[in-house]
């Protein structure tokens, strides 16, 4: 079965309409369409997503890779061609009339497309809730008034969508089902390492920049500066370069020009490259859930323009905590840094303590163990289907 043969439709096709446009969103989209093909189910589904869900006989009217967009200079920049998206995606519906629209994250054009969606008399579900209650809480009444429900990842979010009366269902973090327990076995972790050439006796400072372009302008160079003071300072530490789903190697090398230390630059599967490591300096993302279940100490870092930070700022409200993982233990387990706070000099201190504190490290490992258990039970991507299977043809 593939998800699209030809251009017609039939009264009998389940024409589905999905946005997934960041790695956050269209990693989890695809495992959708993968499932949906296992069940061996009659799914046209086209809208804005990835290469890879392109491969797998996805229509895409929108690029995620076009559209991962942050920051208010870049939005306003890239106007036109989003609008030119969300046109064409409002004129499938009309022609189409998919039986459901799976909107993912991405609040501000989601939202605004669920509202005409709901005019077309489409239902829409909203899978991967945006953090509306860390911020502009307000958008809750638009949620509830234009989308059927909303499938919630985390347990801390059920009570917020309860006591503003927004049909949910808490489906649990698809991430549980990629967690390979290859991937917490030292004996495993050990053979990997000897083979992308960690010695023994390695301390590995993993360097994860972010997954969007201005992102990697924003951090990566700092992070370059941090390994290479604790690489002079501790001859052990050894780095390795992360490359997010959304990047090939070769759009991180200019950023490595004038990089003189050793290093790794690796592109693989999120988890295998994280369970290599010792410890590591993450931007700010779904990322470092991946992190924190791999029990990997971490420092968290985000910095955006100036502009962009000011209106966070006043936006948001309620959040302790801007770390996921944080987030979801109601503490900070491991360090976060914002703008100004995130330069090398603290940075470099706070990854620093992991090296020469063993008992801190071994604290935060510890609290980082009890992070599974906050998240539900593995099955999240069947409980979606199952979750929208009222909507679709049998």
């Amino acid at each position: 079965m593939s998800f699209r043969e030809g251009t017609s439709t039939t009264a009998t096709e389940n024409q589905v309409l999905i946005v997934a446009a960041e790695a956050s969103s269209f990693h989890y989209a695809a495992q959708l369409l993968r499932a949906w093909k296992a069940q061996g189910r009659n799914i046209q589904a086209f809208g804005v997503g990835s290469p890879e869900m392109e491969a797998m006989g996805f229509e895409r009217l929108g690029r995620s890779e076009d559209m991962a967009i942050v920051g208010a200079v870049e939005i306003l920049n890239a106007f036109g061609m989003l609008k030119g998206v969300f046109d064409r995606l409002v004129q499938a519906a009309v022609e189409r009339r998919p039986k459901v629209a799976i909107v993912m994250d991405y609040p501000e054009f989601n939202l605004l497309l669920s509202r005409k969606l709901h005019k077309l008399g489409i239902p829409v579900v909203y899978y991967i809730s945006p953090q509306v209650w860390a911020w502009r809480r307000g958008r809750v009444q638009t949620i509830k008034k234009y989308c059927r429900k909303v499938l919630l990842l985390f347990p801390f979010e059920i009570p917020f969508y309860e006591q503003n009366q927004v049909p949910n269902v808490f489906v649990g973090h698809p991430i549980l089902d990629e967690l390979d327990p290859r991937f917490l076995d030292p004996v495993y972790r050990k053979t990997h390492r000897g083979q992308v050439g960690i010695k023994p006796g390695d301390v590995v400072l993993g360097l994860m920049p972010g997954s969007r372009r201005l992102e990697l302008r924003q951090h990566f160079a700092i992070q370059l500066e941090v390994a290479k003071r604790l690489s002079l300072k501790h001859p052990q530490v050894k780095v390795l370069i992360l490359v997010a789903p959304s990047f090939e190697k070769e759009d991180l090398l200019p950023y490595l020009e004038d990089f003189r230390m050793p290093y790794i630059l690796l592109k693989d599967d999120p988890f295998r490259m994280i369970h290599l490591t010792d410890m590591i300096l993450a931007a700010s993302g779904t990322a470092t859930l991946m992190v924190g279940l791999l029990h990997k100490p971490m420092v968290i870092m985000y910095r955006m323009k100036f502009l962009t930070s000011l209106i966070a700022k006043t936006l948001v409200r309620g959040a302790k905590f801007f770390g996921i993982v944080n987030l979801i233990l109601d503490r900070e387990v491991v360090p976060e840094r914002f703008q100004a706070d995130a330069n090398p000099e603290e940075l470099s201190r706070l990854l620093e303590r992991y090296i020469l504190e063993p008992d801190y490290r071994d604290h935060v490992v510890n609290e980082l163990k009890t992070l599974e258990a906050c998240l539900g039970e593995k099955g999240a991507t069947a409980r979606v289907l199952a979750a929208l299977d009222e909507y679709l043809v049998p």
